[in-house]
Formats: C-alpha cells, structure tokens, sequence
C-alpha cells in the first residue's frame, strides 16, 4: 500500500509539474494530455501498478469518469485539482484522444489454470452482456480485455468492498460475494484478452 501512496504521489507531483508549466495550458490540450501521461503513460498504456490504461477505452467512458473526477464525485488524490476549471470541450477532446489511441498490454504469458477459472467467472458472470463478448467495452461500460491485471483486481476488489465511491454500482452488486482469488483468476484472464 505504501508504493500505491507514493507511486500516486509521484504522480500528482509530475501531473502538477507539466501542467502548470504549459504557460497556454488554457489553449493547448496537449499540456492537459502530458500531466496524464505522468501517470497513464504517454500512448496511454500505464507502466504504474495500479494505474489503468486509458488507450482505446470507450470515448463516452472516459468522458464520464472525468466528469465524475472533475465534480468531485470520484475521489482519486492523485488527481486531485488536475481537472479543475477543464471544460466539457476539453474533456471531451482528451476522450476522443484517448479513445483512439491502441490499447497494448505485454503480461506474462498466463497461468492456464487461472486462465480457464478466469474465462469460466467471467461466462458466468455475464461479463459480456455489458462489457461486450471481446471484453472491449461500449458506450459507458470500460475496455476490461488487455487492462492491466493489478489494476483490474484493484477496481474489483472496490467494488466488492464497496468502496467504489462515484461508480457503478451494478458492479458492485454484480461481485458481491464473489471470493477474492475469483476475482484474481478473473483480473488474470482479462488482462489477456487481446485488446
């Protein structure tokens, strides 16, 4: 938990850092697109443990989250102040550029044992009714095929822990009870999926 801290506090720093030295941050998206690279990566594919890579994820997705993030419905510290006076242009400019970028993801190779638990959980949890069968994602609904696996997990386990403050809530009803190493298999076969 302590390289989560700190690794976000870098994060927030680097995010400040760029952004407010852009002296036409006001004008240029591109400023805005390089404090999330602090974090997201720069083609939107996260290096960061527990980060979620933003690149091909639904535009209408991100615009959500970063309205939610924005209003301070979503409580990300990290984040905290980077979207402050943003525009629901601008924010929609920064889904469309995420959107369109490639998702990539290089895990391992996977464990062929959590592969199939993985691939079993997620039929029968009718993950693909929302998600979409590929796992890519839609509308308001994020890419789960190729995100990373920690952050996968993470996400989850918030949801199951209700603690997914300004979120779906379908989804924590969807893994209530589901057991913790169920949602590992389940994060592990996702994060293989092919984007």
């Amino acid at each position: 938990m302590a390289k989560l801290s700190l690794a976000r506090g870098v994060c927030a720093l680097l995010g400040a850092v760029l952004w407010a030295g852009s002296p036409v941050w006001a004008q240029d998206i591109s400023a805005r697109l390089m404090a999330c690279a602090a974090c997201h990566g720069a083609d939107g594919n996260s290096q960061l443990p527990n980060i979620p890579s933003l690149a091909g994820q639904p535009k209408v997705f991100i615009e959500n989250q970063l309205v939610i993030i924005r209003e301070g419905l979503r409580d990300i510290p990290a984040m905290k102040g980077l979207l402050d006076g943003v525009s629901d242009a601008e924010i929609t400019a920064m889904a469309v550029h995420f959107a369109k970028l490639p998702a990539r993801n290089a895990p391992t190779p996977g464990d062929p044992a959590l592969m199939a638990q993985g691939k079993v959980l997620a039929e029968g949890m009718r993950c693909g009714i929302c998600h979409l069968p590929d796992y890519r994602g839609r509308e308001q609904m994020p890419r789960l095929a190729a995100q990373r696996e920690d952050y996968l997990l993470y996400s989850m386990l918030q949801f199951k822990n209700n603690q997914a403050t300004g979120r779906d809530t379908i989804m924590a009803a969807s893994l209530y009870g589901v057991s913790d190493n169920d949602l590992k298999a389940l994060a592990h076969f996702l994060a293989r999926v092919p984007p």
